[in-house]
């Protein structure tokens, strides 16, 4: 019957029913660990699908996805943890390492680029063993600037049809060099807890 809300009464039980739910709580605590896990369930379907399919594209967003919003759940909802901080280190890497094996050997990088890159990768590594020394933790700087740069380098792919690579791959270079110049400043002032 028109004009009859009871439907919307019984939906808004419904909602309080599943908030006071142990169920629910249970859910409100893992959600972003299950999030974060998923990127790498998801990840490793990149390695059968062609890179350049719907599939590719869908799982390929899916996954960056998952990893922006993981964190800002896990803060939402109170469930921030030294396992969930982990297993979203274990997944990004999943995830770059399936990339990089699908995406690498599709494009060309000039020589330079490749030295510029490894210089940077050095001075990363670098960078986390000098704060593993002092600090007996692996800390990982999340930066706006490492994060800029993290957000240049998931669009690469995206990018790799309309746009020259070695002007992309030069402009994340750029955006990294900076990104872990700030790194050793921080670590160089104590600050490497950012």
């Amino acid at each position: 019957m028109p004009g009859d809300f009871g439907w919307l009464c019984s939906f808004f039980c419904l909602l309080k029913d599943i908030k006071e739910n142990s169920k629910f709580q249970f859910m409100k605590k893992y959600i972003a660990n299950i999030i974060t896990g998923s990127r790498v369930a998801f990840s490793l379907p990149l390695l059968f699908v062609p890179i350049t399919s719907a599939w590719f594209y869908i799982l390929y967003l899916f996954c960056g996805l998952t990893d922006m919003i993981d964190g800002a759940i896990a803060r939402k909802t109170g469930a921030v943890s030294k396992f969930g901080a982990r297993l979203d280190t274990v997944a990004d890497f999943v995830f770059m390492f399936v990339c990089s094996i699908k995406i690498l050997p599709l494009i060309h990088i000039p020589a330079w680029l490749w030295v510029w890159i490894i210089i940077i990768a050095l001075i990363k590594i670098f960078n986390i063993a000098l704060v593993f020394i002092r600090k007996k933790k692996l800390i990982s700087i999340h930066s706006v600037l490492n994060k800029t740069t993290g957000f240049a380098l998931f669009l690469l792919p995206l990018s790799l049809a309309f746009v020259e690579t070695t002007y992309s791959v030069a402009t994340i270079c750029v955006l990294a060099t900076i990104a872990v110049m700030q790194e050793v400043y921080f670590i160089a002032k104590g600050q490497e807890a950012l």
